[in-house]
């Protein structure tokens, strides 16, 4: 195999900085919902807030930091959407299938979960109604991953006294990074005693270890 090919296989075999599929598979035979919240605590460290922190959080503060508020908020709130559909799948235990999904531990669509996620998951449910949360997943998450704008009227702007405001449709992106990290901050308490979250979370890193 050339050094290329072992290269991409090894960069394959990591799901958190410095954890293989491997270290997760030895992890998760001491994760038991219910169990120790010290255990917990450690896998929510060292797999999902370091995954996060690498492959999300330190990416869009170094656009945000480097940025000269010439455009740059449309890959932040891009990069933004992308997180709140892992973080919705992790919480619900779940993993995406393109064809096929077969419930309740698969979805082939993601509008029900990330809708359902914005509406009645704390704290953004205190920005969104099920009717907002379409709009923003339509004229948002999908205008921007898809055609690389928003619309209906929606904007981004930098930051505000409300992240994102559905009846003036503005999202300010410094303003909703911050309500996305007080939820991070707030389900790495609860994972650690949260049987049902604790299960989801197993379920997700499994499939992530797979």
């Amino acid at each position: 195999m050339s050094q290329t090919g072992a290269g991409a296989r090894a960069r394959s075999e990591f799901i958190a900085p410095g954890k293989t599929k491997d270290d997760w598979k030895k992890l998760s035979k001491l994760l038991v919902p219910g169990g120790d919240s010290n255990v917990w605590a450690e896998a929510f460290d060292t797999y999902l807030l370091a995954r996060l922190r690498s492959r999300y959080l330190g990416p869009i503060e170094m656009v945000r930091d480097k940025g000269a508020w010439e455009g740059e908020g449309f890959t932040i709130v891009s990069i933004q959407c992308a997180l709140i559909e892992f973080l919705a799948a992790t919480r619900a235990g779940k993993k995406y299938r393109h064809k096929n999904a077969q419930p309740p531990h698969e979805y082939q669509s993601s509008r029900k979960l990330f809708v359902d996620f914005l509406f009645q998951t704390a704290p953004f449910d205190k920005l969104f109604s099920e009717g907002e949360a379409e709009d923003f997943y339509s004229n948002v998450r999908c205008a921007l991953l898809h055609e690389a704008r928003t619309k209906d009227g929606w904007i981004i702007w930098v930051t505000g006294a409300v992240s994102v405001d559905c009846h003036k449709k503005i999202v300010h992106r410094d303003s909703f990074q911050a309500v996305i990290e007080d939820y991070i901050d707030d389900y790495g308490v609860a994972l650690t005693a949260d049987a049902s979250l604790q299960e989801a979370f197993i379920r997700k890193f499994d499939d992530l270890a797979a």
